[in-house]
């Protein structure tokens, strides 16, 4: 019988971190998560490219007569009308941001901070509707205010979420008349 104190002399435990495979591991796994984010910043850049004949926004006019209607709250991004995943990125209008929006007789009047103002006139409204989602955000039925409206040829749907989603509906109902009595306008 071989006494212990040789046995465990004898045994050596194996290195329990191999620093070099785990280095390597991280390395690869950092370039591979730096590969996807500059693939999906130049499919948005593409995006824009694609979408480059859409034109400038206009800017709200100097006077736009008194707000029928205010709200604040979050602007989720533009698609292509009755294309709820089509996101037009083009002009900025595929950037989420804080906004504020006010309806006057003139139009809409969309304020975002650290994003691209921009302005519906009432003419281009064409409708108004409550739904659960737009381009990458999903919500409850009917947690969506979206706004359609015509920018060039092109039929959009902008979609806001207001901080107090009981002003939605009123949205609506305004709009829409609004809409109304602009086309018997016409």
């Amino acid at each position: 019988m071989t006494p212990v104190i040789l046995l465990a002399e004898a045994q050596r435990s194996a290195d329990v971190t191999d620093w070099p495979a785990r280095i390597g591991w991280l390395v690869g796994l950092v370039l591979f998560i730096a590969l996807v984010y500059w693939l999906m910043r130049e499919g948005w850049k593409w995006r824009g490219t694609l979408q480059s004949d859409l034109p400038a926004l206009p800017s709200a006019p100097e006077e736009t007569g008194p707000a029928r209607l205010s709200m604040s709250g979050r602007y989720h991004g533009s698609t292509t009308a009755g294309q709820w995943l089509d996101r037009i990125v083009a002009h900025g209008l595929g950037t989420r941001s804080r906004a504020q929006l006010t309806l006057t007789d003139a139009g809409l009047e969309v304020e975002r901070p650290g994003a691209t103002d921009f302005f519906v006139p009432t003419a281009a409204l064409r409708g108004a509707r409550l739904d659960k989602g737009i381009a990458g955000k999903v919500l409850t039925e009917g947690g969506l205010l979206v706004v359609t409206w015509a920018h060039g040829d092109k039929l959009i749907d902008s979609g806001f979420r207001s901080d107090h989603a009981a002003e939605h509906s009123e949205w609506v109902d305004t709009l829409n008349q609004m809409i109304n009595d602009t086309e018997g306008a016409r």
